[in-house]
């Protein structure tokens, strides 16, 4: 997504976390000299957080897009889960990109967007197979708290959407996910570009199709 934005002309503050070895963003930073700049922040942590919401202090982006997430064994049920694993995928894909929104959403102004990465499995309308129990809840639950965030501002004219990609080929897509990452992120951020000025919450797929709750 950083690349594809860097192509389109805008300047991108990525973020990794700490102790991360070279990563393609610092790639992208050596590429396109003085338009990336590189923030470390473990969003699990809140203590980090405020620290970058510190760091960030007068800052103005048109976009702020909240991307992090794990899954757990996609076989396992809620019967089946531990309540450390529960947490850990909850802490993560729920509560800690919302924490993310609630520290930074002032820096972006009324004309600008705020995202965040959901899945077309936080679908609860969608859901008829079930498996992977806990990702599906934790995305869910991102979904709710993102339209309780968008509720609470109704009056903004800011845009947020809440973006399912597609099943990629990541790391936690796996191998044999339907897209590769060259056939969703273009589009993907494409369709965010489209909705800036168009206030209100959208749930959205990477072709701009809108995801039924």
């Amino acid at each position: 997504m950083a690349a594809e934005f860097l192509k389109k002309g805008w300047n991108v503050v990525g973020t990794v976390r700490g102790g991360a070895s070279r990563t393609r963003l610092h790639d992208l930073a050596d590429a396109f000299a003085g338009r990336v700049e590189i923030e470390i922040v473990d969003i699990c942590e809140p203590d980090q957080v405020a620290a970058l919401r510190e760091r960030l202090s007068g800052r103005v982006f048109d976009m702020l897009f909240v991307n992090a997430g794990v899954t757990n064994d996609p076989t396992e049920t809620i019967a089946d889960v531990t309540t450390d694993e529960f947490i850990r995928v909850m802490v993560t894909n729920a509560l800690s990109p919302m924490r993310v929104i609630e520290s930074l959403e002032h820096h972006v102004p009324a004309t600008g967007l705020i995202g965040v990465m959901s899945s077309g499995q936080g679908s609860v309308a969608n859901n008829e197979t079930g498996q992977r129990e806990v990702y599906r809840g934790s995305k869910a639950a991102l979904n709710m708290f993102m339209r309780s965030f968008a509720a609470r501002h109704a009056g903004t004219s800011r845009a947020m959407v809440l973006m399912a990609p597609g099943w990629v080929r990541t790391e936690m897509g796996g191998p044999d996910a339907r897209l590769s990452i060259e056939e969703s992120v273009p589009s993907l951020v494409n369709v965010l570009l489209s909705r800036q000025g168009t206030p209100g919450l959208q749930y959205v797929d990477y072709l701009g199709r809108t995801v039924p709750w």
